[in-house]
């Protein structure tokens, strides 16, 4: 066993074994592992294994990145939250189940298997399920159950493109497969067949159903890692399908749809958590679209929107955590006027809420920036002229809304712990962090 297969093993493995510590303080040893998890990450990068059991490159390392840091920090904030939450679940078996989910995920990244990774997809459902339904109300109950049986259904397709895929090449390896140049019309099925399956879980239209209500309903720092890490990992997925035989109209026009219909749907809610939902739904088709269209602006462009996005809308999903908590109202328009009296949350909720709309200097914006010019490169006029409406009115409808529960009227409530404004202003100052090193980055090679 080389170094780097050993390093993959222990990033896995390493969360799970926090879970020995049940009884004890399962929630530091579970932030301990996620930071010890973060070194080994960057150790990674200069110990790559060889693709057999594991395949891992450089967007692979960043997304384990993503999934460790949106983990750590929904533990660093589920303490505080957790206190003035009423759950239906003991507060163990809560940390034990987003342990599960973090393995999941990171099983999912790394393993070189359709196979495998369609059974990590499929744990992902199983762990989140469960934190999902961890408050046990009425809605939250119907929104598990939305979420189970409409994942399910579409991980069974998701199952029966990989059946395709081994049909076609006879074998389910993903480094093997995605250099192949196989184009039959067996293997062309088999990754349209993906893009509803795995795409059901991403939230493609119009099978994403189930994602306003899960995102709403979940305890927050759930919802962060729902936004943050899980629909980007089933995004990875989905693109290393794509990579085997890439049928660009089909995948670049459902993106485009999906952009579309979730800029409508975020344009008329009423509670911030679904609109916060939506504003994934169209961030994840962004990336999409930018995977589709490929080449380097389509590909970097999309990984540097999904690492911006992964801490913008947790910093969005922790903010609304924060106001929920300390004023125990859902929707926009009964919000007013918070900047005055919870200024540190009214500072990450503007932050991340111009972040995972695109606004400069967020690595958000310079993503997208890079996703328009592929489509640009690639002669793809109508869709990007489609796509910059719909992200425009997504922009004016986010943010006027949020404008409205920090200016609008006056408060009086109060943020009653320090923690929790903390962590989420700390992820929604990344994104920024993100779009100036990217800046720095890129004069230095022009």
């Amino acid at each position: 066993m080389n170094p780097g297969e050993l390093i993959v093993i222990l990033i896995v493995i390493i969360p799970a074994v926090s879970i020995i510590f049940y009884k004890l303080r399962i929630q530091y040893a579970s932030v301990t592992a996620g930071i010890i998890d973060l070194i080994l990450t960057v150790l990674l990068y200069f110990y790559k294994p060889l693709p057999d059991i594991f395949f891992i490159d450089n967007i692979t390392i960043i997304f384990i990145l993503m999934v460790l840091s949106i983990y750590v920090l929904s533990l660093l904030y589920s303490p505080a939250y957790l206190k003035g939450t009423k759950m239906g679940i003991r507060k163990n078996n809560y940390y034990m189940l987003i342990d599960l989910f973090a393995v999941s995920m990171l099983f999912t990244l790394v393993i070189n298997n359709y196979g495998l990774m369609w059974v990590g997809i499929e744990a992902t459902t199983i762990s989140s399920a469960l934190l999902l339904i961890a408050k046990k109300t009425d809605a939250s109950l119907e929104a598990t159950w939305r979420y189970i049986v409409i994942v399910s259904a579409g991980v069974a397709f998701a199952f029966f493109s990989v059946i395709l895929i081994y049909y076609s090449l006879g074998t389910l390896q993903v480094s093997t497969a995605i250099i192949s140049h196989v184009h039959s019309k067996m293997i062309v099925v088999a990754v349209a067949i993906a893009l509803i399956g795995f795409g059901t879980k991403v939230g493609v239209f119009p099978v994403h159903t189930w994602l306003p209500d899960a995102h709403s309903e979940a305890p927050s720092p759930v919802s962060a890692m729902f936004s943050g890490v899980l629909l980007p990992t089933a995004l990875y997925v989905l693109y290393r399908v794509y990579e085997i035989a890439p049928i660009r109209e089909l995948y670049v026009w459902f993106a485009v749809v999906s952009i579309v219909a979730a800029s409508i749907f975020l344009g008329y809610q009423t509670r911030y958590k679904r609109m916060f939902a939506y504003s994934t739904m169209e961030n994840m088709n962004l990336a999409l679209l930018g995977f589709a269209v490929g080449g380097t602006f389509g590909v970097i462009g999309a990984v540097l929107l999904l690492i911006s996005h992964s801490f913008g809308k947790a910093g969005a999903f922790y903010s609304s955590g924060n106001i929920l908590r300390f004023t125990g109202k859902s929707k926009i328009f009964d919000i007013g006027g918070i900047y005055r009296s919870m200024p540190v949350t009214s500072s990450s909720l503007l932050l991340s809420s111009l972040a995972v709309t695109g606004a400069p200097p967020f690595g958000t914006f310079f993503g997208e920036f890079l996703i328009f010019a592929g489509l640009l490169q690639e002669h793809q006029y109508a869709a990007f002229i489609i796509v910059a409406i719909a992200v425009a009115t997504a922009f004016i409808s986010m943010n006027y809304n949020v404008s409205s529960m920090l200016f609008h009227g006056s408060s009086d409530y109060k943020e009653e712990n320090r923690m929790m404004p903390a962590i989420s202003l700390f992820s929604s100052i990344v994104p920024i962090v993100i779009g100036i090193v990217y800046m720095v980055m890129y004069s230095a090679m022009v």
